[in-house]
């Protein structure tokens, strides 16, 4: 076995993406199904590997995760250590690795190691001794892929100074607005929205590189023209966790012994830190955050963009647990199904938890999941034509989320509305006008 770890490290930078991932669905066809999301600029293929028991469809009540790498195409790092990842899932499973099959059983998951495959290959051609900054971070036309998101934050903080929540936008799922889509927009952050917008994600994480650290939302500041400070989201508590989840793990990220990457030292905030403490930008993990359920993180897993062939091995081993840790996350919380008398899953029902102002919605089938830290929570569903129902969930400490189901009835309102428009009109009217023309 351990051979065939050597071997992995081997081959690793000589293999294309594609190639590599053909490998490991050979070697794991029950489990893996390869797919794109679309093209770069260049035409190149931004493919994803699924790694499930059922690849290919969602399973109602399983949770979906991403991880994604490479929207700065100069650092590599991630987009190694996702391919190693999915080799590595693939051969723990099939061995019979207790804790892979259980992930693998219990949650869909989706890899996406080159988000910008063509500044990846640019920072290629120059190799680890790489002198520029810069060179293959944007896309092949000039934009910065990772801040390319429209800006969510703003449209949000306007509202709630106009106190038109919940009247007149909801707290979650801000739509994107028109003139976003008539900007400079790369083809690639267009293929990411589309894809993030399809599935329903619950947790994501994106490798970058050039520190060692996580951060979490909010990353755009919300006072304008400050440059960093403290910027929480609702959900600051389980965005902490999960950012902790992964450095604590980590085999350097929260050693205070290690030198520090550039003048920052993270590891004395627990190698964590919100993203508007560092500098502000808003971008993929403030946009999955406000116009999707997905909670996403990025994780700065390496000092070097681009560190040499060599020293891939003990990057894995740094990172290895942490990528697993993290991934397990997506199983932290509640979720549940909404259903009507029927038994009938509800899309697009709203899941609110008291004190914490952020919704989320149901998937197609009705099915949700609600990442939260051990507690008791007072949750609500409602949907359109239907009365709400809150219950208490507790969620505990064990790593599985807590079932908590929720049947909810039509409104008087919307049944009357229903029959009325069933026969069009008020069917009073028709013997009225009958009676009438009767009499002359």
């Amino acid at each position: 076995f351990e051979k065939n770890h050597v071997l992995m490290y081997l081959t690793l930078h000589f293999f294309h993406i594609p190639q590599l991932m053909k490998v490991v669905n050979e070697m794991c066809p029950n489990i893996t199904r390869i797919y794109n999301i679309g093209k770069s600029y260049n035409g190149l293929k931004l493919y994803a590997i699924e790694i499930s028991d059922n690849p290919g469809e969602h399973e109602v009540g399983e949770p979906e995760f991403r991880y994604t790498a490479g929207s700065h195409g100069n650092e590599v790092l991630g987009r190694e250590l996702l391919l190693l990842l999915m080799q590595f899932m693939c051969l723990e499973y099939l061995s019979g690795n207790q804790r892979i099959r259980h992930l693998v059983e219990e949650t869909r998951i989706h890899l996406l190691p080159s988000v910008n495959p063509d500044g990846y290959e640019k920072a290629f051609e120059v190799g680890s001794e790489l002198s520029g900054w810069s060179l293959g971070r944007w896309s092949s036309n000039g934009i910065d892929i990772h801040h390319n998101f429209p800006d969510l934050n703003s449209i949000l903080w306007e509202a709630e100074a106009k106190k038109w929540i919940p009247r007149k936008m909801f707290n979650h799922h801000v739509p994107i607005p028109e003139w976003y889509l008539s900007k400079n927009v790369a083809v690639e952050t267009r293929a990411l929205i589309t894809w993030i917008e399809k599935i329903p994600f619950v947790l994501g994480g994106n490798l970058q590189g050039g520190e060692l650290v996580v951060t979490f939302p909010y990353d755009k500041t919300r006072s304008q023209g400050v440059t960093r400070e403290p910027t929480p989201t609702p959900d600051d508590h389980i965005f902490r966790w999960l950012a902790f989840s992964y450095s604590s793990t980590h085999r350097r990220m929260t050693d205070a012994s290690q030198r520090v990457c550039h003048t920052e030292d993270f590891a004395k905030e627990d190698g964590t830190i919100n993203g508007a403490s560092w500098h502000t930008a808003a971008g993929m993990n403030d946009f999955s955050y406000l116009h999707t359920n997905c909670f996403e993180l990025s994780m700065y897993v390496g000092c070097d963009k681009f560190p040499h062939e060599s020293e891939l091995p003990e990057e894995w081993e740094n990172n290895r647990e942490s990528l697993l840790v993290f991934l397990e996350q997506v199983h932290r919380g509640i979720k549940g199904v909404v259903k009507d008398s029927q038994g009938r899953g509800i899309a697009n029902a709203t899941i609110s938890v008291d004190g914490i102002s952020h919704d989320i919605r149901t998937a197609t089938d009705g099915d949700y999941w609600r990442l939260l830290n051990p507690g008791e929570y007072r949750v609500t569903a409602k949907a359109e034509g239907y009365s709400p129902i809150s219950k208490k969930c507790e969620v505990g400490y064990e790593m599985r989320a807590t079932r908590c189901d929720f049947n909810i009835t039509r409104t008087n309102l919307s049944r009357i509305k229903e029959i009325m428009e069933k026969f069009n009109k008020q069917p009073i009217r028709l013997p009225l006008r009958q009676s009438q023309s009767g009499k002359h």
